[in-house]
């Protein structure tokens, strides 16, 4: 395979051949066959799944046990024409978008537990279709909507900035929702004190970080960085989330142990910050290419398990890490 020629600074992950090599030995491959091993014995023992599938996803999800993932994250493609590593997505009529999604969601909404939750990515022009799918199997809790920098601008039309993800349950009545574990710290720009300038601060603390606020999240996240060359997650996956998106989704919705699901795993972001994060894992992806950089990815999280605008068990508001005190 052709590399490419990259700056010295450059800090994205690639792959030589001896790696493809020893790492494809990792992944589960399926050409029809009922899955092997570890992943066969799902229903008896959770702590033996941690598997990249290289599959069709309507090929793999027959094999898969239903009602196993405590969390399902999904990124599908979206209505564009897209070349995933050599397999291209066609852009199609609204109609036959829907059409599409309904071939596989059904089936991906089973294996979900009855009181497991499922988030569902997209952008502006294929959300109304997600929301249309989602809403026949599941009930809808919220739609998220994140703010990404990265992207080309527009001469005739705003620049596309934003992201949709959808948040839903199988059961409203019961799912698991941590909000601690999802609060953002964010600076403080007007310090109230109680009793005037000499009193306790009000709501927010002076340390030695600096004058910071916990903050409860709201449905609108404007503190995510999408991975670029200097990002040490970073790979040449055209749709790439980042590792601090996909963490806000498994803390608030899954607990340690529990187990994240992803159909469309790509370069694997919702395995590595699963394992990152104390969760098992479970993620089919159709290009070997892919299979082998989440595998890369998950064998760098054995030694070091940080996330980038994460730290001391709280979400920093973006760019405010490098302003803590010293």
């Amino acid at each position: 395979m052709e590399e490419k020629i990259r700056a010295g600074r450059n800090r994205t992950i690639t792959l030589t051949d001896e790696e493809r090599t020893k790492l494809r030995e990792r992944i589960v491959t399926l050409s029809g066959q009922p899955l092997s091993g570890a992943v066969a014995d799902r229903s008896q023992s959770i702590e033996g799944l941690d598997r990249t599938i290289n599959s069709d996803l309507l090929t793999a999800l027959p094999h898969l046990p239903d009602q196993f993932a405590d969390l399902i994250i999904i990124d599908p493609p979206y209505n564009l024409t897209k070349n995933f590593g050599g397999k291209v997505f066609n852009e199609r009529k609204d109609d036959a978008y829907e059409e599409y999604l309904m071939t596989w969601f059904p089936q991906v909404c089973r294996k979900l537990k009855p009181n497991g939750s499922l988030y569902m990515c997209g952008d502006w022009k294929c959300t109304s279709a997600l929301q249309r799918v989602i809403e026949r199997e599941l009930t809808i809790l919220n739609r998220i909507t994140w703010q990404r920098e990265k992207g080309r601008g527009a001469k005739a039309n705003w620049k596309n900035g934003m992201e949709d993800i959808w948040f839903a349950v199988k059961n409203p009545d019961d799912y698991y929702f941590d909000l601690e574990a999802v609060k953002i710290k964010r600076r403080v720009i007007a310090p109230y004190r109680e009793g005037g300038a000499g009193g306790k601060p009000k709501d927010w603390d002076d340390g030695e970080d600096g004058k910071f606020r916990l903050t409860c999240p709201s449905n609108f996240w404007d503190d995510i960085s999408v991975p670029f060359w200097s990002m040490p997650e970073n790979t040449d996956h055209p749709t790439q989330k980042p590792e601090k998106l996909y963490a806000k989704l498994i803390l608030a919705s899954s607990r340690p142990g529990d187990l994240v699901f992803d159909p469309f795993l790509g370069s694997g972001t919702a395995s590595v910050v699963a394992k990152k994060l104390g969760r098992h894992w479970c993620g089919i992806e159709l290009s070997e290419e892919y299979c082998l950089l989440a595998e890369k990815r998950l064998e760098l999280a054995e030694s070091d398990k940080s996330i980038q605008g994460y730290s001391d068990g709280v979400f920093w508001e973006r760019n405010t890490a490098a302003l803590q005190k010293k």
